[in-house]
C-alpha cells in the first residue's frame, strides 16, 4: 500500500477499456470502509458510466476531456438526506440543516473518495480528482438530480491509464509538518521551502508563458486569482443554502 501511496499520479488520459464490474464493486466497498463521523456515513457516491450523462457532466466540469474519456466518474456528495429521513421515520428530531453538518458530511465524502482512489490505484487503475465539482455544484446537482441536503464536493475520473506522467513535485516535509505547536514561517524559510519548486523548468516555463515575474504571481494572479475565488465562493455558498444546509 505504501508503494501505491508514494507512486500516486494524476491520470488525465484513459484507455478505451471499461472497468470490470467486480473491480468497481471492490473499489466502492473500499470507499465505505473509510473513517466516518459517528459511523453515520453521511455521504453518497454517484457512479456515472452512461455516455449521455457523462457528456452533461463534461459541460459542468469545464469540458475537460478526461470526463468523457474516463469509463467511470464517481461524484462524492455530502449527504444528510438519507440520515435525516431515517431520523424522521423513527420520530427522532433531525437537526442537520446547518453549516456544521455540511462540513461534517463533506469530510465523510472526501475520506470515502480517498479510499476509493487508493483502491483504484491498487487495482492498476488511474484516477484524477476534479476540483471543478465545487465550482459548478449547482449544475451538477441538476444533472444528477440531487435532493435537498445533498451537495457534490468532489469527483473522481477512473479508468485504465493511457499515459505515464512523472511524479508531481511536492514541498519538503518540513513545509507541511509542525511538531507540538504551529511554527510560523520566516521570509527566509519560505524562500528555502519554495526554492526547488521555483527552479523547476516546468514552472519556469509557466512564468515565462504567463508574462509574470515569478511563480507565486502565476498561482495568485492567473491560475487561482482573487476574483475567481470570490465568484465561485459566492456561487457555492448559494448552492449550499439552496440545498437547505444553511438558512
Amino acid at each position: 500500500m505504501m508503494d501505491t501511496i508514494l507512486q500516486h499520479k494524476s491520470i488525465r488520459k484513459f484507455k478505451d477499456k471499461p472497468v470490470e464490474e467486480n473491480v468497481l464493486e471492490q473499489i466502492l466497498i473500499a470507499g465505505t470502509r473509510a473513517s466516518t463521523t459517528g459511523n453515520m456515513q453521511v455521504y453518497s457516491m454517484i457512479v456515472s458510466t452512461d455516455e449521455c450523462l457523462k457528456n452533461k457532466l463534461w459541460e459542468a466540469h469545464f469540458k475537460q476531456d478526461m470526463v468523457k474519456q474516463a469509463p467511470v466518474l464517481i461524484t462524492f456528495c455530502a449527504d444528510f438526506n438519507r440520515f435525516t429521513k431515517w431520523c424522521k421515520i423513527n420520530n427522532a428530531q433531525a437537526g442537520y440543516d446547518n453549516f456544521l453538518s455540511f462540513y461534517t458530511a463533506s469530510i465523510d465524502a472526501l475520506l470515502a473518495a480517498q479510499n476509493v482512489a487508493l483502491a483504484a490505484e491498487a487495482h492498476g487503475l488511474g484516477i484524477c480528482y476534479l476540483g471543478t465539482t465545487t465550482y459548478n455544484a449547482e449544475e451538477i446537482i441538476d444533472i444528477l438530480r440531487l435532493p435537498e441536503l445533498v451537495v457534490p464536493v468532489t469527483t473522481l475520473a477512473i479508468g485504465y491509464p493511457d499515459e505515464d506522467p512523472p511524479l508531481t513535485d511536492r514541498l519538503p516535509l518540513d513545509a507541511v509538518v509542525h511538531y507540538e505547536v504551529y511554527t510560523d514561517y520566516s521570509p527566509q524559510k519560505i524562500k528555502k521551502l519554495y526554492r526547488e519548486k521555483e527552479e523547476n523548468p516546468v514552472y519556469k516555463k509557466f512564468v515565462e508563458e504567463n508574462g509574470k515575474e515569478n511563480l507565486a504571481q502565476v498561482f495568485a494572479e492567473v491560475r487561482y486569482k482573487k476574483e475567481d475565488n470570490e465568484f465561485f465562493s459566492e456561487k457555492f455558498l448559494r448552492t449550499i443554502k439552496e440545498q437547505k444546509f444553511m438558512k
